[in-house]
């Protein structure tokens, strides 16, 4: 009797667990599901460790959107060739990249709404103990770049203004930015391109400068959104909203100074606050606006070569 008696109460307690595990099963895949509604219903947009990116993780920490209209998420990624993806892909509505890179997507049919022009700018950089302190001599040399981006092309200025034949001048592919800088600190490669912060990491280690973009007058980042993903009437108010967002954070970051938000910015950018610190003082953050028909159609031609 007593056997039967401890029989039925682990039966019991057997059925209480298995209706607890099944509950708590339910409601995870419940909490997936709310989750995943909420995130595709957000306006995504792809990031990467770099200054340009400043004004929206400003705007994020801060709380400059309207969040009852907008539900901005920053999705951070390494390479512009991630957020590309992401931008094509169903992870993201919008990308931080460059013009060169959003152009060539438009060539292969995409169509593609330039919010803001971000003011990023490329130095091509040397190790400190590579025997090349000018562009004369990369003939023979590797570079690191992304292909068919801002430092593909900026690649090609360099040798033209060189006078190098081209292809004595080896281009290679490296799209991660971390990977870049890790290049370069144990050079293992002989010449890369790397925005800010980064650059001002790299000057800070006394590596040589042999090329820097804005002496090119050329001022290609921008940040994008896939107009396929923005034709809904609640998408235009989320761009809206997020618009007001961005500039309202320019114009706080323009106030205040970079110095202001050095905490923030190398958290977000993966460097020693001192690097902040140390950026080039006349940086300032236009509010949102597309790049200049100019350069895209210079963009257009050099994608035409």
């Amino acid at each position: 009797m007593k056997k039967l008696v401890f029989f039925l109460l682990a039966v019991t307690l057997l059925s209480g667990c298995g209706q607890s595990y099944e509950e708590a099963k339910r409601e995870r895949h419940q909490t997936r599901v709310r989750l995943a509604k909420e995130d595709s219903a957000a306006l995504k947009i792809a990031v990467l460790p770099t200054l340009d990116c400043l004004p929206l993780y400003v705007a994020q920490e801060l709380g400059l959107y309207d969040t009852t209209l907008v539900d901005v998420r920053l999705k951070p990624f390494t390479a512009q060739m991630d957020c590309d993806t992401a931008l094509m892909g169903t992870t993201a509505e919008g990308a931080v990249t460059d013009l060169v890179r959003m152009e060539r997507l438009v060539k292969q049919g995409a169509r593609m709404h330039y919010v803001a022009q971000t003011g990023a700018y490329w130095q091509l950089f040397t190790n400190q103990n590579a025997r090349i302190h000018q562009l004369k001599h990369l003939e023979d040399k590797m570079v690191a770049m992304t292909r068919y981006s801002v430092t593909d092309m900026l690649t090609d200025k360099a040798v033209d203004s060189a006078k190098v034949k081209s292809e004595f001048v080896f281009r290679i592919q490296v799209n991660d930015i971390d990977v870049r800088m890790q290049m370069l600190e144990n050079n293992v490669m002989d010449a890369l391109w790397l925005p800010e912060p980064q650059a001002t990491e790299a000057r800070l280690a006394h590596h040589p400068v042999l090329l820097d973009s804005r002496r090119l007058g050329m001022n290609y980042g921008v940040l994008a959104f896939n107009q396929k993903k923005m034709r809904s009437y609640d998408r235009r108010v989320q761009l809206d909203a997020f618009v007001k967002g961005y500039d309202a954070a320019c114009d706080t970051i323009n106030k205040l100074g970079i110095g202001h938000f050095r905490d923030l910015a190398a958290r977000y950018c993966k460097v020693d606050a001192s690097v902040i610190d140390s950026l080039p003082k006349n940086i300032t953050f236009l509010h949102a606006r597309g790049p200049l028909q100019q350069d895209i159609e210079k963009v257009n031609a050099w994608l035409k070569k």
